[in-house]
């Protein structure tokens, strides 16, 4: 049972994916916890979390800082998309200004097997430097946000799927597909076959809700260009799912005389080990 006489424990999770969701919906409930999700605001349609919902920027790791302190918040999820690599790194400043344990909450990356034909790169610049050896029709489904790395190819045709409308820069040779996942293996192999697709190029988002394309992609013997992600600032513990983040959260909004014994500093506990 909570404690009547102290305040619910305040959760933040800097949330847009879907392990975020999972975390609120699982949280929200608990009466000793408040939990709040932050999105940033991007997408025009947001799916919204259970909980409280802000939507917007903090303005870098000052404004996080404050928020995080005048929120009173006592624990903070980035459980941002694995390549929101900006925000991830304004939290582990915040956090460490502001004395708030972080969790990293990072599903797990896809690993090639047999079959794939992958060609790994560590930036979309790198990916669009790629192509030209590779086709000349690109499913390309790296987000909207980053087009202008192959606004420069005008040669290559790209088929863009993206949840919201891209603006310029953008490749002069393009298709846009708006869809949204989780995709099938049929759908997948449908779109390769009419658009005649013989290059795929895609983040290493990880998840089974988008992985549909890699299986398509190998039973056509199409090669994939995969952007590998960015690193987790050093030092902040990590979560592969929603239910390690939900130990975390346990673990560090408990009464101290309830916390089990630690040796990590204070402020980055990491229970899950």
């Amino acid at each position: 049972m909570p404690d009547a006489a102290r305040p619910p424990r305040h959760v933040l999770i800097l949330g847009g994916t879907t392990e975020a969701r999972r975390l609120a919906a699982t949280l929200a409930p608990e009466p000793a916890l408040r939990v709040t999700t932050s999105l940033a605001g991007r997408v025009a349609a947001p799916r919204l979390p259970d909980g409280e919902v802000r939507i917007g920027g903090f303005g870098g790791p000052e404004g996080l800082t404050r928020w995080l302190r005048e929120h009173a918040v006592d624990a903070l999820i980035d459980a941002t998309h694995p390549f929101a690599g900006t925000i991830s790194f304004s939290a582990a400043r915040a956090a460490a200004t502001a004395h708030v344990p972080l969790l990293a909450l990072r599903r797990p990356g896809w690993v090639p097997v047999p079959g794939d034909d992958w060609h790994q790169v560590t930036s979309l610049d790198e990916a669009a430097a790629a192509l030209p050896g590779l086709g000349s029709r690109i499913f390309l489904t790296t987000g909207r946000m980053g087009l202008a790395h192959f606004a420069h190819l005008t040669d290559p045709w790209f088929l863009v799927r993206s949840v919201d409308a891209p603006e310029p820069p953008h490749p002069p040779r393009m298709e846009v597909l708006l869809d949204r996942g989780p995709f099938t293996v049929e759908g997948e192999r449908a779109l390769l076959r009419a658009h005649r697709i013989d290059v795929l190029v895609t983040k290493d988002s990880g998840a089974a809700a988008t992985a549909a394309k890699l299986t398509a992609a190998r039973e056509a013997g199409i090669p994939v260009v995969v952007v590998g992600r960015p690193p987790v600032p050093d030092g902040v513990p990590m979560a592969a799912n929603p239910d390690e983040a939900v130990k975390w959260i346990h673990a560090v909004t408990a009464p101290l005389s309830a916390r089990p014994v630690h040796t990590e500093p204070i402020g980055f506990p990491h229970p899950l080990d």
